[in-house]
């Protein structure tokens, strides 16, 4: 187990502090530029999509696909997870508040990224098995011809089989486990066996079933957690402006600040920013474009502005919650001890009492299940890609182990394999929508001249 811990924190130094800051950062700036700042142009556009769906019946899922409503939901749901509680505290807890701008910075350029990202899975989705597919898989073969695009195509569904259907996935079930244990003193054990159970149960109605969980869940959700946190945001209303200090000044001067997380420098605030960052918002990972791939558009850029809410949401909604509880509560120690779910529950109970345990706990629960559903029908798509429909139900049962091996494991040694798998499925993935820059734009042009006023 050491030898292990060791190889996968080597290959996330060499990851996560240096390649992928670089990349995911640089990307989303080329893209940000080339793109004309999509994510400002059309952030209204897409607004008015999400909300505009979230009054009014959508389209059933079907073989046709899904509504573009509910490819958000599965994508929020995938997005909306442990990143949003867990991570987000365990960033603050390692990289002191400053994180939290380095978050919010790559989730800016992220957003077009991922505009990018849901544009090539619509205009690369095809029909498998009698059913609408897509995702990177599809796109990075049309980036690149041959055997090097059938090769590269191949690594990515690996990697995202690994990255999310099992590593992710062991990695919500841990959250789950550890939560229910603190709260109600529950064997995680049985809480992975209970989820696993439960999972199965969806995963078997295919997407027509997830589309529909997700599409009741994600808001209900989302706006249960919005209103605990603004609760603990006013009873400490009188620190928000000195969170905010903390956040800007952390991020470029984290020795300044007096009780400060001990030994952190601008370099590890970046760092942890930006993995929990992408952990959360998914922008540029790879994911999210499956859901956006089978949504019914008139148009790509349709989709693109609806991914582009979807890390609004996620990154300065819902997880600027998390970090404001967490800074205004003053439960963070300077010796990192306190990291994770027990960190965001000791903010929460600092105001609600014991209860705060029971709601990080439920809110754990709905976050991270709904994150093992997105997750399981992202790597579903690459499973049917690499090996066809019949070896879905393996995989089914293999991610529902996981579930349950993943809640008895020790936090961090499952949250290193996690960013270690998911930094490696960025790279085939950026590589391929770098690749297909010029495609990109011109999809991206016509949509704004169709949208020309």
């Amino acid at each position: 187990m050491e030898l292990i811990t060791n190889i996968v924190q080597m290959i996330n130094k060499i990851l996560w502090d240096y390649a992928l800051l670089f990349l995911l950062c640089g990307t989303g700036i080329w893209f940000t530029f080339r793109l004309r700042f999509v994510q400002i142009r059309r952030f209204k556009d897409g607004w008015n999509k999400t909300f505009g769906g979230l009054f009014k019946k959508g389209d059933k899922a079907d073989s046709d696909g899904i509504s573009s409503f509910q490819a958000l939901t599965t994508a929020i749901a995938a997005q909306v997870g442990t990143g949003n509680l867990a991570g987000a505290a365990t960033a603050i807890a390692a990289g002191g508040p400053g994180a939290i701008f380095w978050m919010w910075l790559s989730a800016f350029f992220g957003m077009a990224t991922i505009y990018s990202e849901a544009l090539m899975a619509q205009k690369f989705k095809t029909v498998k098995e009698g059913q609408i597919t897509g995702g990177p898989v599809y796109y990075i073969r049309g980036a690149f011809k041959g055997t090097f695009g059938k090769v590269l195509a191949a690594i990515f569904s690996v990697l995202i089989i690994f990255a999310l259907g099992f590593m992710g996935n062991a990695v919500q079930a841990n959250s789950i486990g550890d939560a229910f244990a603190t709260a109600f003193g529950i064997n995680p054990v049985i809480i992975g066996v209970i989820v696993s159970l439960v999972a199965f149960f969806i995963f078997a109605g295919g997407i027509s079933r997830i589309a529909t969980v997700t599409e009741k869940l994600v808001p209900f959700m989302a706006f249960f957690y919005i209103i605990g946190s603004l609760i603990v945001i006013g009873v400490n209303f009188k620190a928000v402006p000195d969170a905010f200090y903390s956040i800007f000044v952390g991020a470029f001067n984290p020795q300044a600040l007096a009780g400060g997380v001990i030994g952190v420098t601008v370099q590890k605030a970046m760092r942890y920013g930006v993995a929990r960052g992408l952990f959360s918002n998914e922008a540029g990972m790879g994911s999210t474009p499956h859901a956006h791939a089978i949504a019914k558009v008139e148009h790509p850029g349709d989709q693109g502005c609806v991914a582009i809410v979807s890390v609004f949401i996620d990154t300065f909604v819902v997880l600027t919650m998390t970090a404001l509880v967490v800074i205004t509560t003053g439960v963070v120690r300077p010796d990192g001890s306190l990291i994770g779910t027990a960190l965001t529950q000791a903010a929460f109970s600092s105001v609600f009492g014991k209860f705060g345990n029971i709601f990080i706990a439920i809110c754990m629960f709905f976050f991270a299940f709904s994150t093992v559903i997105g997750w399981y029908f992202f790597g579903e798509a690459n499973v049917k890609y690499l090996f066809g429909k019949k070896a879905v139900k393996i995989y089914a049962v293999l991610v529902c182990v996981m579930i349950i091996v993943g809640s008895a494991l020790k936090v961090e040694l499952v949250w290193d394999m996690a960013d270690a798998f998911n930094g490696m499925m960025v790279i085939p993935n950026l590589i391929a929508l770098l690749a297909l820059t010029g495609m990109v734009v011109k999809v991206s042009d016509e949509y704004d001249l169709k949208h020309k006023k």
